[in-house]
């Protein structure tokens, strides 16, 4: 009777193990490694500091059901006037294998910086868009870009280089 007991609490203590590796830091369950991995670039990366509407303003204060939505406040300057797209309805079109090739190739419009996509690793690629898979769908869409001398219709960020004034 005591082999079995031992036994039982050995199995228990591996199952809790088993549990604690792949928990997510908000407490749900990744069977995914990658998953949080993905939410770790996401995070550090700045992804959310445009794509999660007033993610900057709240100091990240802002529910991990809301990441990554797109938003509709603009960035203007030389190039016209760009909008945080809705990473979740993106990469909901998307395989893995396509947002691969799609990062590998990336270039856009300011302020995005797509060198830095050019740059991660493939594993790293595909932890965030196993990441961005696993929050729930979102099909809001964002304003289309608005082409310089346009005036947008919407809040914008005025990102125009301006040289010193000279004395």
């Amino acid at each position: 009777m005591h082999w079995i007991l031992i036994g039982a609490a050995t199995a228990a203590f591996g199952v809790a193990c088993f549990f604690e590796m792949v928990a997510g830091g908000d407490g749900t369950m990744h069977a995914d490694p990658l998953v949080d991995r993905g939410r770790y670039l996401v995070t550090i990366g700045g992804c959310n500091d445009c794509h999660t509407p007033g993610y900057a303003a709240k100091a990240g204060d802002v529910p991990e059901d809301r990441w990554l939505t797109g938003d509709t406040l603009g960035f203007s300057g030389p190039w016209g006037t760009t909008y945080p797209v809705n990473l979740r309805r993106l990469l909901g079109t998307m395989s893995e294998e396509e947002w691969v090739r799609f990062a590998r190739h990336a270039q856009s419009r300011p302020p995005m910086p797509w060198f830095n996509l050019r740059a991660m690793t493939e594993r790293d690629l595909r932890a965030i868009h196993r990441y961005v898979r696993s929050l729930p769908p979102d099909d809001r869409r964002v304003p289309a870009f608005v082409p310089p001398g346009t005036e947008p219709a919407t809040a914008h960020i005025v990102m125009t280089p301006r040289q010193p004034r000279r004395r």
